[in-house]
């Protein structure tokens, strides 16, 4: 079944790219040079291979669009413009979910995931983040919101598909033991190993809502056609302020390379062109840092 969901998800996300405008608006990038004093200061490992590699988790729009062996997307465009600032070829490899994604990390599988993934005290035990986003977590829901799904509260006794080992996951069984707490029914929690997967249950009414980042919801929600809408916007939903980033293993040389590269595309105007490309003005930061994460519900 997982399969079949996979899949479907693929040819989905193909046909949406295919059947209507993508978001991504042409923007003149600044152009980068090789910052030598910041490759010299990767890995001997690194520079000795010349390649790092990028471990993703699946179509994550618009930050990472994946088809086949090809990424696009603001990651994808953010870390092409990393490999000339660091004088390295960034290349991309992707796993099934968040769980493989950090143990290919820490295992030294892959050098980092640039994400951008939510970035948690919990989180940091074992990984380090370098944070390049701020993100909010809300419902996407099918057009006139016919469940009137507008809070955790509001979700209760009703089908909502996450992304599985995502924090959202976390907090919407927390909701649903709330739920029946309350003596309301408990949530119907489907979690699926990508967001295209979640957004295809949605869209095929095998779930009520996908709760998730309001950034790719966005961009899934203009893609389908004016039958999806969202819900629960402008409330926290369980979460405190959520940043997001890529990710190293603990105490991993490659993460302060990392922010001090992303200081200098936000410093030379290439952050900015491409977050606005990608229509994610709202998620920007004004300077990026390591491990900002707050706690997540229990």
């Amino acid at each position: 079944m997982r399969m079949m969901n996979r899949m479907s998800a693929s040819l989905l996300v193909g046909a949406l790219l295919c059947a209507t405008p993508v978001l991504a608006q042409e923007a003149a990038l600044p152009e980068i040079t090789m910052d030598q004093a910041l490759h010299d200061r990767l890995p001997d490992a690194v520079k000795s291979k010349g390649r790092m590699v990028s471990v993703n988790n699946g179509s994550f729009p618009p930050y990472e669009i994946v088809e086949g062996d090809r990424m696009s997307g603001a990651s994808a465009d953010m870390t092409d413009a990393l490999g000339q600032l660091l004088g390295i070829e960034i290349g991309h490899a992707t796993v099934g979910g968040l769980p493989a994604l950090l143990t290919g990390i820490n295992g030294g599988r892959y050098d980092f995931a640039f994400g951008p993934i939510g970035d948690f005290e919990s989180r940091e035990e074992a990984n380090d983040f370098v944070d390049w986003v701020q993100e909010f977590v809300v419902f996407a829901v099918h057009k006139g919101n016919p469940k009137e799904i507008t809070s955790l509260e509001t979700a209760c006794g009703k089908r909502i598909a996450v992304m599985a080992g995502g924090s959202a996951e976390r907090v919407i069984n927390k909701a649903s033991d709330d739920c029946a707490a309350a003596g309301k029914p408990a949530i119907t929690v489907q979690s699926f190993t990508d967001q295209p997967s979640s957004i295809l249950a949605v869209r095929s009414n095998r779930a009520d809502a996908f709760f998730s980042s309001q950034a790719p919801l966005t961009y899934f929600v203009a893609q389908a056609n004016g039958q999806l809408e969202l819900a629960g916007i402008g409330q926290k939903n369980g979460f405190e302020d959520l940043y997001q980033g890529a990710v190293v293993s603990k105490g991993s040389p490659l993460g302060p390379v990392l922010l001090d590269g992303v200081k200098e595309l936000m410093a030379n105007g290439t952050y900015a062109a491409i977050m606005k490309k990608w229509g994610l003005e709202n998620n920007m930061i004004a300077e990026p840092g390591i491990n900002l994460g707050g706690v997540i519900p229990k």
